[in-house]
Parts: C-alpha cells; structure tokens; sequence
C-alpha cells in the first residue's frame, strides 16, 4: 500500500489550487517538490512545458490560478499531478462544473493520457454517450452491487439478455442508468448483477485492452524496483528542502496579495492610533492608573481578536488544498508547518510592534527600555498564542463551526484574565484554578508589572485632583493581587501555551489528513485494483 500510494494520484472533484500564483509558478513548485532535486530548472522548464502542452495550458503559463476558467484549473489539477508521471492517476468526477465542450476535451485528454501507458481509473455521473464511448471499460454500480462492467458498446447486447431492449431513441447510458435506478422494476437489478457476477465477468471487457494481470504483475515489478530509491522521510526531497519550497512559496503569495497585507497594516495602525486617543497621556498621571488598568486589558483583548479571526476565516479553506497535496505525496507535514510558522509568526511581530509603537507612546507610558521590551515581549507572545489557538480550532472544525466555536471560546477567557481583580483571597476555588487555563491571565500580569513594576516612583498627582489613592504602584499592585506575581514567571508561562496550542494544533491537522476513512478508501482503491474493476490502459 505504501508504494501503491507513491505511484497513484488522486484528482478531488472541486479544483483547489494554491492563489497568488501562475500555471508555470505552480508547476515549478510541484516540479520541485516531485522531481529529482539535481535536476537543472531547464530540465523541470522543459517537462513542463510539454505537459501544458499536451494539455493545452501553454497560452495560460503566466495567468494567475485564480484567473482561470473552470476547464483550466481541472486541467491544471492534472497537470500538477503529472509531473513525476503517475502510473495510475484516480479521478472524482472530473466533468463537475464543466460546460459540454470543456467536459469533452477533459475526457479527451484523459484518453490521451491512458493511450500513453497510464491507467487512469474516474467516476462520472450522468455521462453523455459521447464521453461514454471514450472510456475503454465502464463499471456501473446500483445499490452496491454491480450492474455491469465492459465495453460501452456492449451495453445494449448485455441489456438484451437480461430481457431488456434500449428504444431506438434512447442513449445506450442513459437507459442503463434508467434501469439501474429500478425505473422498469427491481427485478432487473438482481438479474444484472447476477449475469455480472457483481463484477466478476469479464466476457465483455474490451478484447484489446492489455491483460489486466500483466498490469498487476508491472506495477509490482515496477514497486520491487523503486523500493530502494524511497527517502527515508517517505518523500521525494527531505524536509529541509521542502521546508525551502514551501517557505519561499508562502512569502510569494503573501506578497503577491499586497491588498490584504497593506490592509492589515492600516487596521493594526488605525487600532493603535484609537486605542492611543482613548488613553491619552494617561500612562504619567497618578489619578488616571485604574484607566491605564483598562489601557492593558484592552491591548490584551485587541491581540486575541486580531490573529484570531482571519485564522478561523481562512484556514479551513486551506486544509483542503494541504488534504489534495498532502495525500498525493508533495510534501509532509512537518514541512508546511514550519514554513507557516515562519511566515505568518514574523509577520504577527511586524504588526504587533506598529501596534504597540503607536499606542504606547501616545498613552505616554513609561520610556524605558526595559519596560518597553517586557511589554512588547508579551504582546508579541499574545498574539503568537492567539493564531495558534485560532490553528487549533480550524484544524478541528470547519469554517462555520470555527468561526462560532472561536469567538464562544474567547469569552471565558476574556472574564478569567481580569476575575477576582482586587479581591485577594475571596475567589472561589474553582474559578482560581480555571485561571491558570486563562493565557490572557498571564498576559495581563505580564503587562502590569511591566508598567508598575520593579519599583516604579510614585506617580504625580494633578494639581485639580484632591487626591490618588493608587499613585503608587507598589500599592497599585498589591491592589491588584498581584503582588507575589513574578514577570519571567508569566512569560514562561506564556511560552508554554504557545507551545501546547501550537503542537496541538499540528497533532489535530495531522489526524484530520489521515482519518480512518482515508486508509479504509486506500485499501478499497487496492482492492478493485486487484480485482481487475474500472481499470482503462
């Protein structure tokens, strides 16, 4: 199974490619990814070529993925997966979508490809009898059981001896189709897959189609022979190498969509700006520290929600491209996850940094440096967490579901970060301890004492003010409860959810890849395929 699954590929139904990125861009990657390393960029430049060629992608070489029509990304689908030149290559309704012209060429270039030596194995629904007839053999199922499985040209023989005569009028397809849904009585069912011996006959095979056991016996040959040249890590290149190609394929596409990354921008700064004007020159004034309180608490909340969400939006839509190139052996897992981490976590800091550079100064906060690090170091930590509790969220649900399980989940968050503030010893003990499952609890510690702590002077009073009860911020910490809270503490503290989400998120990503589902349908593929069904040559 493990080498079958290095020699086939698998074509989804709906045309997911990676955006950003032209044909011949997204064929270089694959080329890269499937092909020998030590091949020269001529040489991967040449085989793709020929295969946009055969497939009439040449024209489109330089237009972006996403600006294709539904013909050329099904076209494109296959080319991806030709690269390294499959011998069996699987099919979900590759006509879906399609119009009647390009639903034609797509089969006829399928053709094209089992003429060349391929088996090229699809389902179909509802064909015409012209994309009927360039199937060399066709199986047609009905409630499990197999009506018939031959030649399409032996349809109406076969039909006639089960007692059934196609009208002159009728496509052979669709009368069988007709008949397999039990529209001229049950009966016939039985009859059909009984004369079928429910796929066991072979009388009306084609007769020039190559003996299906002789193909069995070349696909092993060929698997005994390629044992040796399997990598360790079960893939063409290493990881290191696919951590390249990817890595440099995610600062690609991030660039490219310039729109949402200039976006990002003005909204981290146009946040910074507002909180800055809501909080203004309050960092310095002894009356005004229950305000710079709520200064912290809101930066906490703002690098929650700002990771947070275009995670649940777009990430569900990307584990199904990873399923498509996951499965057919581009790269592993490891790989990806760590050029997503090293493009996405920089970028975080970047926007994280403009935040806090705008809305600390302008809330006239302490200019010291060391207090400037300790509170940009948490913010940062906050947000890495945030993405990577957003990752663990879509690794495991769907868009939908994310997106209202997400929000729900960050409220008790929010309550548990700022709970029992001032009230010492009088909290509950359960919700004490459902505080330390609380990273925004440890965020705002973290940003306290990196205010008021490390014996900050006391704060001026103003002149109109008759007086400041926590001008101090020794009291002002103690005030808090936040007295025994130590800073390095937090930060580890933060560290480790960083890491238990982000492991967690990768843990749930990779059962989700390989569901047992995914192995059951493995090992059917390699039973029909050892049973001599739908098998074209």
């Amino acid at each position: 199974m493990k080498q079958f699954r290095k020699m086939s590929r698998y074509i989804m139904q709906d045309n997911l490619l990676q955006p950003m990125l032209t044909v011949e861009e997204l064929m270089m990657v694959a080329a890269d990814l499937k092909l020998n390393r030590q091949l020269s960029k001529e040489d991967k430049l040449t085989a793709i070529t020929e295969i946009l060629v055969i497939l009439r992608l040449a024209g489109a070489r330089h237009t972006a993925t996403n600006q294709l029509s539904g013909g050329e990304k099904k076209r494109l689908s296959v080319a991806l997966e030709l690269i390294n030149n499959p011998p069996v290559i699987f099919l979900d309704e590759p006509t879906t979508g399609l119009d009647h012209q390009s639903s034609t060429q797509c089969i006829s270039l399928l053709k094209l490809l089992a003429e060349g030596g391929r088996t090229v194995i699809c389902s179909i629904h509802a064909p015409s009898a012209k994309l009927i007839s360039q199937f060399d053999n066709v199986y047609i199922v009905s409630a499990g059981q197999c009506m018939f499985q031959g030649n399409g040209e032996e349809i109406v023989p076969f039909l006639s001896k089960v007692g059934l005569d196609c009208p002159k009028h009728y496509s052979p397809v669709d009368f069988i189709i007709e008949v397999a849904n039990g529209d001229y009585g049950y009966e016939f069912l039985d009859k059909m897959s009984s004369c079928m011996d429910n796929g066991r006959n072979t009388n009306y095979l084609k007769k020039d189609v190559k003996d299906v056991h002789q193909s069995i016996n070349e696909i092993n040959s060929a698997s005994t022979s390629n044992e040796k040249k399997i990598s360790p890590y079960n893939y063409d290149c290493s990881v290191w190498y696919q951590f390249k190609i990817l890595l440099k394929r995610f600062w690609l596409q991030t660039f490219r969509d310039s729109g949402y990354l200039i976006f990002k921008m003005v909204l981290y700064a146009v946040l910074g700006i507002l909180l800055g004007s809501f909080y203004l020159n309050m960092g310095h004034d002894g009356s005004m520290t229950i305000y710079n309180f709520g200064f912290c608490y809101t930066c906490i909340i703002a690098f929650l929600y700002l990771p947070l969400m275009p995670v649940l939006l777009h990430f569900p839509v990307e584990v199904q491209i990873i399923k498509r190139e996951h499965f057919n052996q581009w790269y592993g897992l490891t790989a990806y996850y760590l050029a997503m981490s090293f493009t996405t976590l920089p970028l975080h800091t970047v926007m994280t940094v403009g935040y806090v550079s705008i809305a600390y100064f302008m809330s006239d906060q302490p200019i010291e440096l060391q207090r400037i690090s300790m509170f940009l170091l948490v913010c940062v930590l906050t947000t890495f967490i945030s993405e990577s509790f957003g990752l663990m969220i879509s690794s495991v649900l769907n868009l939908v579901n994310g997106m209202f399980l997400g929000p729900c989940l960050a409220v008790p968050i929010m309550l548990l970060a700022v709970y029992g503030i001032g009230q010492g010893s009088d909290i509950p003990p359960l919700i004490r301890f459902a505080m330390y499952f609380s990273y925004l609890r440890y965020g705002m510690e973290g940003l306290i004492i990196a205010i008021y702590g490390y014996d900050r002077p006391v704060l001026p009073c103003p002149e109109e003010v008759d007086i400041c009860p926590l001008r101090d911020p020794a009291y002002l910490i103690k005030f808090m409860g936040m007295a025994n809270v130590i800073f390095w503490v937090d930060i580890l503290a933060l560290i480790a959810c960083f890491l238990i989400f982000r492991l967690a998120s990768f843990y749930f990503l990779r059962q989700r890849l390989r569901p047992n589902k995914t192995f059951a349908a493995l090992h059917v593929i390699g039973r029909i395929v050892k049973s001599h069904f739908s098998i074209s040559r």
